[in-house]
């Protein structure tokens, strides 16, 4: 099920930049070099009150960017937070939340790809089930991202878990972006319990895989990052 898409296999890594200083994240990138062209830039360092310039300051180094700040709130508010992407050359922006919402970001996304956000990687089922979601994860996501892509959204975010029968019910004309990569040695060792690994994550579907804390928690990120981007173009290599 690996993902047709013209999307360079280098492309396919987004390395979330989930740092607490922008200097530090900035260090990082350049540290990284040309390892890396795709960035996820979250809310804890737009909390820095940097988050702009740093997106400024990506674009002008080549580099690709997600938005991953998960706009819920009234319509109005999430429709008036996606028009501020309007000319950062974002990519992706992320957005969480009722049918209405998923409406209005999709009408309002200018050259931004919407990604509605299914189920986060760091709930199971146990914690739907205390949340009053009396149902499995799996039919959730698939509910959830069949509704997105009838309301206008480009693609969502998945567990790779789930992207195989994403792929399956609902085609291929869409972007899974998968979060939450472990090493199959790794897993169950942070806050995300429903984890793949890089091979896994494109055999389910995936168009895009989100690489954090392996990277950034590596001795070497840059040849942590060097090495995932080897797997992936050999995944690839025959595409």
């Amino acid at each position: 099920m690996l993902s047709a898409k013209a999307i360079p296999a280098q492309e396919r890594l987004i390395h979330a930049l989930d740092l607490p200083d922008v200097e530090e994240a900035r260090r990082h990138v350049e540290r990284l070099g040309d390892a890396v062209s795709f960035y996820k830039v979250g809310l804890e360092i737009f909390m820095t009150g940097h988050g702009y310039p740093l997106i400024d300051w990506l674009n002008d180094r080549g580099k690709k960017i997600f938005v991953d700040l998960k706009f819920f709130d009234v319509p109005n508010t999430v429709r008036s937070a996606v028009r501020q992407l309007k000319g950062r050359h974002a990519a992706f922006a992320t957005v969480h939340g009722n049918d209405e919402i998923l409406r209005v970001a999709a009408a309002e996304k200018n050259e931004v790809k919407i990604l509605a956000v299914t189920v986060l990687t760091s709930l199971d089922n146990a914690d739907l089930k205390s949340l009053g979601f009396q149902v499995d994860t799996s039919q959730l996501v698939l509910s959830r991202a069949r509704r997105a892509l009838a309301l206008g959204c480009d693609g969502v975010i998945s567990s790779g878990l789930e992207a195989k029968n994403l792929r399956a019910e609902l085609g291929e004309n869409f972007l899974v972006v998968v979060p939450g990569i472990r090493p199959v040695e790794n897993r169950d060792t942070d806050d995300q319990k429903r984890t793949v690994d890089v091979e896994e994550a494109f055999a389910n579907g995936a168009d895009y895989i989100v690489v954090g804390r392996p990277i950034r928690a590596a001795a070497d990120p840059r040849a942590a990052t060097l090495a995932i981007q080897k797997r992936i173009a050999d995944l690839f290599a025959g595409k």
